[in-house]
């Protein structure tokens, strides 16, 4: 039986592999996951994304499961009370952008504007398929959308974690021309 071919960032853990096997760059079209997913890229700004893995859940409770109205209502008492829950990052910076982030994404829904119609116009609908070698840390559309999400009162969506954040949700696919999980 053949071995199935992996991009070789998913192939030393499990919880990589599942996540990359069943999610990474496969597109999502849903506001609200979206924006749950450019939230955890935030939180992972300086750390492994299986650090930010391992404690999602701890992050979906601890954020009432990314709801942007519940998330937009937290005061100070409730970023003290994240600030003491160990099922999260306790980086009080980015539990305040995404309170703040949670209200810019409840603005762009009252003027009209779907963060899922926002995110996708980028790359006209379809992802972009990256060349299959290459993984950039950014590129030129990245640090257009950081710029886009920046004007809107987004805080933590620099180009780089922005770039992350379209290969998770497949605004691109850079699966590894051998991986079983490119487009083809």
């Amino acid at each position: 039986m053949a071995e199935v071919m992996r991009c070789r960032w998913a192939t030393s853990d499990v919880v990589m592999q599942k996540y990359h096997d069943e999610e990474w760059g496969r597109p999502v079209r849903d506001s609200r996951m979206l924006w749950e997913m450019l939230m955890l890229e935030g939180f992972q700004a300086g750390l492994s994304w299986l650090t930010i893995l391992r404690r999602r859940e701890g992050f979906r409770a601890a954020f009432r499961d990314f709801d942007p109205v519940a998330v937009a209502a937290f005061g100070s008492e409730d970023v003290e009370r994240l600030m003491g829950d160990a099922g999260i990052i306790r980086a009080r910076a980015k539990i305040e952008a995404t309170i703040g982030n949670a209200r810019a994404y409840l603005a762009m829904q009252a003027a009209g504007e779907e963060f899922a119609e926002f995110a996708w116009q980028f790359v006209d609908g379809a992802p972009i398929v990256g060349d299959g070698v290459a993984l950039p840390a950014k590129t030129p559309l990245s640090e257009q959308i950081s710029a886009a999400l920046k004007k809107r009162g987004f805080k933590f969506v620099g180009p780089v974690i922005v770039y992350a954040w379209m290969q998770a949700v497949g605004l691109v696919d850079d699966h590894a021309s051998s991986c079983f999980c490119r487009q083809r």
